[in-house]
């Protein structure tokens, strides 16, 4: 499968990941976006992200544009960094995919590529015009961004945050394993640092598989823990667990999120529970399409007056208003970040003297899971939602048990409410061949169990037989 491009960048197998073709879409990029001379670059800890940076380094020279090297960094990070200086950025990452894919990210001054600037990057490619890696390495060395980042949530939270809280770190191979380990012991929590890995671990904190969520509570028991954190390998997504070794749903964090920061209106996608509007907590409450661009399109409508702020399944968390949190100012921050979904609930737990578990049985009793079939090429899993989506008759077959149909929400793939309570949710994957199944339910082990038991049928009905 030949790298793919779209608003969450450039991804493909690290074969395929040319220099030639890193260094035209950096190329492509920059001849779209204004810039004062210079571009940020970062990466993750792939094997393959060190040799595709300076690919990226070396169509951006030859653009004749000043490179700056951010090391390996959150990709939240190096978005903030560039933003405080008017400037755009790359970071070398495949979020959760495996080591033998990479990607690149794109950001504009201003944070994340819109679909608008999608197109036009697109328009602008020009193929192998721009000259493999020309050996002058990646940039000038530049810490500052990883330090502003870590000041960020220090003058926010403070020294007294986390006071008591014992807090396991799942390292693996985590871009923000060590700032978040110096972070949480800045805020006053005990850190046990768990599982760092010398290779590239691919973690999906919105599909968390089933070895990790048995370790957990086995890591929590032998270590004695109120919670364990970790992120995606990029870190613009959060992993928690509390001290049962539970996994806290992304939405569910961001909804304690938002609530703690005293947000007037969330704007999330699809996908997210319900009990977001149920909790009664916003005064308003946008639902998009699943991607970060709509999500920042929709809080950039509604404008910094309603208090916006914006959080998907994945956890990933967009804050679009000036905030504050228990110590200081939390200026907006409108790209996926996961370090606020992680500190945020902890501190309030902590605050209201209750227990991680305690704050999410405060919230509606919706639950909610995920995963997906990886390597279904995206046209068939296409197929497949068109065609429950089109024939009433194959799709009342399909989800045959579930009870009588009383919604359907076709806004990003199939969803589909029924009486008894119970939301699935089909939808092919827009940057990697993988076709998604949520659920929702009013227990946790009626939406874990609604999962497989979709993709079963799913797999089946991709492979040509009956559901």
């Amino acid at each position: 499968m030949a790298p793919k491009f779209g608003t969450s960048g450039l991804r493909g197998k690290v074969d395929e990941l040319t220099d030639g073709l890193c260094a035209d879409y950096a190329r492509a990029f920059l001849s779209r976006t204004p810039n004062r001379g210079e571009v940020l670059v970062g990466r993750d800890l792939r094997p393959s992200s060190e040799r595709i940076a300076g690919a990226v380094a070396s169509g951006a020279r030859s653009f004749g544009l000043e490179v700056l090297d951010c090391g390996c960094l959150p990709t939240p990070a190096l978005a903030m960094a560039a933003i405080a200086r008017g400037a755009p950025s790359v970071m070398i990452t495949g979020s959760h995919i495996p080591a033998d894919r990479n990607g690149l990210k794109f950001y504009t001054a201003t944070g994340e590529i819109t679909k608008t600037d999608e197109t036009a990057i697109a328009a602008a490619l020009a193929p192998e015009t721009a000259p493999e890696a020309d050996g002058a390495g990646i940039g000038l060395p530049f810490p500052d961004a990883v330090a502003a980042y870590g000041a960020r949530y220090r003058a926010a939270y403070g020294p007294q945050a986390l006071r008591g809280l014992r807090i396991g770190l799942y390292e693996h191979s985590s871009v923000a394993r060590d700032l978040i380990a110096a972070l949480l012991g800045d805020l006053g929590a005990a850190v046990v640092r768990i599982g760092r890995a010398g290779g590239f671990v691919p973690v999906d904190t919105e599909a968390v598989s089933a070895d990790l969520r048995a370790a957990l509570p086995l890591w929590t028991a032998e270590h004695r823990l109120d919670a364990i954190v970790s992120t995606d390998g990029d870190a613009d997504r959060p992993l928690v667990a509390d001290a049962a070794g539970r996994v806290v749903p992304g939405d569910v964090l961001g909804i304690l999120t938002a609530a703690a920061l005293g947000a007037g209106a969330v704007v999330t996608p699809v996908s997210s529970s319900s009990a977001v509007e149920l909790s009664g907590h916003f005064a308003r409450v946008l639902r998009t399409r699943i991607g970060s661009p709509y999500v920042i399109a929709g809080i950039e409508a509604l404008g910094h007056e309603a208090r916006p702020v914006g959080f998907e399944a994945n956890g990933g968390f967009l804050l679009g208003f000036y905030a504050r949190g228990p110590a200081g100012p939390l200026p907006a921050l409108a790209t996926r970040d996961a370090l606020l979904p992680i500190l945020a609930p902890l501190a309030e737990a902590a605050a209201r003297g209750q227990t991680l578990a305690e704050l999410v049985a405060g919230l509606p009793a919706r639950f909610t899971a995920s995963d997906r079939l990886q390597e279904i090429p995206t046209q068939a899993s296409a197929a497949l939602v068109a065609r429950l989506t089109g024939d009433a008759q194959e799709r009342r077959g399909f989800f045959a048990g579930h009870g009588a149909e009383t919604a359907i929400d076709t806004t990003d793939g199939l969803r589909v409410s029924f009486a008894s309570g119970v939301v699935l949710h089909l939808r092919p994957s827009g940057n990697a061949p993988e076709l998604r199944c949520y659920a929702e339910a009013g227990d946790a082990e009626t939406a874990e169990r609604l999962v497989p038991e979709t993709l079963a049928r799913a797999r089946r009905a991709l492979g040509g037989g009956a559901p």
